[in-house]
């Protein structure tokens, strides 16, 4: 299913209209009044066979209602295929909230996801109805089960099933007489059928555990046993007057994983055959599994647990004997493959690697023979957009002259000739595109740094626009009131490589004086800060600009840049030592400039960039000053197996966990230090805030902390909580920094 937003695709809305139009930035516009807050057409989208675009709008005639609307792509008719009425339901007469839908093979049922509710990140627990779209007759699954407790509902091949999980097992209804069947017997808290643990779902995007056979006659899945987890507890203090402990399951660095199998449940006997793995079932991981289209196999991504080795692997469904199809191997890490596409039915698939020193996108087929690379090997493929053996095309992001751009590239995929650019040359910066299944069009977005993004449809292969989706005219009206920061991208060189880096000059900056600085920092293999497009320097940002403050953002090695293998694995047990040594290096050669004041040189960073942030100020206290360091990792111990092991390896076999954590040299902190943290952080848990102060107390070092209680690791939950951070932080800067100019 497709997630959407509740908007009008087609329409733009009016022009903000306002006697008391704002000529400054400030907190209170930005984080609670969301003034300077852009539109987009959500994620409308495409649906297979269908030459139009779907979205979900709120309904004009029934109150709290939604409907499903379609748009012509040629001529933009609206079409109304679900009106809002049609959806009423209850001795209330209330209307179901569209969340989610999913259309049926043959077009006529839809599949309804309302009432969701947020399970850790994303709403994955909810009801779910099948609509018949020609009586509209509606049928809620398994309404006998608790409300909003079902998960991840889809439809069998021929649209007469749908399955879904609930309480950790996994169940078909038969929508004809509604029967309910159970298929897996022996779901737990800690035994997960169809579904997934804390790290599987937070390091490989895993939620939906299970796929139905093209044949519609068994249903492949995951079975994760977390009993040798170890349980963190969480507190809430707040919501009573007695504490409550909150359990989860983490799987902390060198500790026990879940075990995890995979299996197929025939339908017709409810016999399960599990797929035979060799190794540990807690020392290896089952990144990825799905049907090939024939049916005759599953395949899938097998890890090991140091992440620098991944097969791809052949399972027969009714013997479960399985055999490998490809392998990559590793120095560092391997990375999973998110967007394989089947061709000819599953004799040819595509694969990405950057075994050769780039990521490219690669043709085999099911014996793992290597059929033809499709995109070049001096340049890197950021995403494949889409693959089509009907039309013999791929498409796909690249930016070989610049990382911190994207544009859309053509191969053909019989590889006669080279790839080329489709995005026109006269529009630097980034830009995004969802095509549609049959290559003819492509949502494309665009921004740059300064220009707020414009949504459009265009044709392809030429590239013309159909029509505008979303030019927010409306933010672009709001942003001339405002004299904004000026800004300037540049690379550092740092003597061994060059750093892509942008800063923001305060308004009407004067080169002859001096102003303080502040770093923005990230610095992980899961992020890049420096991009050429619009919000790549938050509002944030702008705002301590305005204020007087020079604002810079750097890439170090290892930031996920398409800069190649090398860049980004060079890090690998590096983590927390080359991060902070390239940014100290590059910020030397940036407060060398004249009108830096390198008495006043700050840092802050969320996260990962937390972690930089204390590095930072613990190893480069002669550079940095003041550091404010958000939801920091302070002893990457306590973080989670599959992310740390991947970039760091095992605890028991590197001594990166103590050379790369920043509280190993906690004792070192000269400068003004202010760390914050959410006390219900689920991700980079209170106890690295509690680690790290601790050790300052033992060294007898000055600094300040904030706790927000029962916080996530967004820290935005609750009345006021972003305003009021994003206060603390600025007067922390303004304590420690007087503004510029001087």
């Amino acid at each position: 299913m497709r997630k959407f937003l509740y908007v009008l695709v087609w329409a733009l809305l009016p022009l903000f209209a306002s006697d008391d139009q704002p000529n400054k930035l400030d907190l209170d516009l930005i984080y609670t009044k969301h003034f300077f807050s852009g539109k987009s057409p959500g994620s409308a989208s495409w649906v297979e066979g269908q030459d139009s675009l779907w979205a979900v709008e709120p309904s004009e005639t029934v109150e709290d209602g939604t409907e499903l609307v379609r748009y012509d792509v040629e001529t933009a008719e609206r079409t109304i295929l679900l009106a809002a009425e049609k959806l009423l339901v209850g001795e209330e007469v209330k209307p179901l909230t569209i969340d989610d839908f999913a259309f049926g093979p043959d077009n006529r049922k839809l599949l309804i996801f309302t009432n969701s509710i947020k399970v850790w990140r994303y709403n994955t627990k909810g009801e779910y109805w099948v609509v018949d779209l020609k009586t509209f007759e509606k049928k809620q699954i398994a309404p006998e089960f608790e409300p909003s407790s079902l998960m991840f509902a889809k439809f069998s091949p021929d649209a007469s099933q749908v399955a879904f999980v609930y309480k950790h097992d996994i169940y078909t209804q038969d929508i004809a007489t509604g029967k309910v069947r159970r298929l897996t017997q022996d779901g737990t808290d800690l035994l997960i059928n169809g579904t997934f643990d804390w790290a599987y779902e937070e390091e490989f995007s895993l939620r939906d555990g299970f796929r139905w056979a093209p044949d519609g006659n068994s249903i492949a899945f995951w079975q994760l046993d977390a009993s040798g987890v170890g349980t963190f507890f969480m507190i809430n203090n707040t919501d009573d007057i007695y504490a409550k402990t909150i359990p989860l399951q983490y799987p902390k660095a060198g500790t026990t994983n879940s075990s995890c199998r995979a299996g197929v449940i025939s339908l017709k006997t409810g016999a399960v055959n599990w797929f035979q793995m060799e190794g540990d079932p807690r020392q290896n991981y089952i990144a990825s599994l799905e049907w090939v289209p024939t049916g005759e196999a599953v395949v899938m991504q097998y890890l090991n647990r140091k992440q620098n080795n991944l097969k791809l692997i052949s399972a027969d469904p009714k013997t479960g004997k399985t055999h490998v199809i490809l392998e990559e191997n590793e120095t560092a890490w391997v990375e999973v493959v998110s967007d394989m596409h089947w061709l000819e039915g599953g004799k040819y698939f595509s694969w990405t690697s950057d075994r050769e020193g780039f990521k490219r996108l690669y043709l085999y087929d099911l014996k793992g023979k290597l059929v033809r690379a499709l995109t070049p090997i001096d340049s890197e493929m950021i995403t494949l957009c889409s693959i089509s053996e009907k039309t013999g095309d791929v498409y796909y992001i690249a930016s070989p002259d610049k990382p911190t751009q994207r544009y859309l590239y053509h191969a053909p995929l019989d590889g006669a000739k080279p790839p080329t650019r489709i995005t026109p040359a006269d529009a630097p910066g980034t830009h995004g595109y969802r095509v549609s299944p049959d290559q003819r069009w492509a949502i494309h977005s665009y921004s740059n740094f300064t220009t707020p993004t414009v949504y459009r449809i265009i044709s392809l292969p030429e590239h013309k626009e159909v029509r505008i989706l979303q030019n927010n005219a409306e933010l672009v009206e709001k942003l001339k009131s405002i004299t904004w920061a000026s800004h300037e991208m540049f690379r550092v060189n740092i003597g061994d490589i060059e750093l892509d880096a942008w800063m923001l000059k305060p308004p009407g900056f004067d080169e002859t004086k001096k102003y303080p600085i502040l770093f923005y920092v990230y610095g992980e293999p899961a992020g890049q800060t420096v991009t050429d497009r619009f919000g790549s320097a938050s509002l944030y940002h702008y705002y301590l600009a305005q204020e007087g403050y020079l604002v810079c953002s750097i890439d170090n090695r290892g930031a996920n840049s398409p800069r190649g293998r090398d860049w980004r694995k060079s890090i690998y047990q590096k983590i927390g030592v080359q991060t902070s040594a390239d940014q100290a290096a590059a910020a030397q050669k940036i407060i060398a400039r004249p009108y830096v004041d390198q008495d006043n040189v700050a840092i802050w960073g969320w996260s990962g960039g937390g972690s930089q942030t204390l590095n930072a100020m613990f190893r480069y206290g002669d550079i940095y000053k003041t550091g404010m360091a958000v939801a920091a990792v302070s002893d990457m111990r306590y973080y989670d197996t599959i992310y740390q092991e991947r970039y760091t390896g095992l605890p028991a076999e590197s001594d990166a966990y103590v050379t790369g954590s920043p509280i190993t040299y906690a004792e070192n902190l000269k400068g003004n230090l202010l760390m914050v943290h959410g006390t219900g952080d689920d991700n980079v848990h209170y106890q690295c805030m509690e680690a790290v102060v601790n050790k300052l107390v033992e060294h007898n070092k000055v600094f300040s902390m904030m706790s927000y209680p029962n916080r996530a690791h967004g820290i935005r939950s609750g009345k006021n909580t972003s305003l009021h951070l994003y206060s603390l932080l600025t007067r922390f800067m303004k304590e420690h920094h007087k503004p510029g100019p001087y």
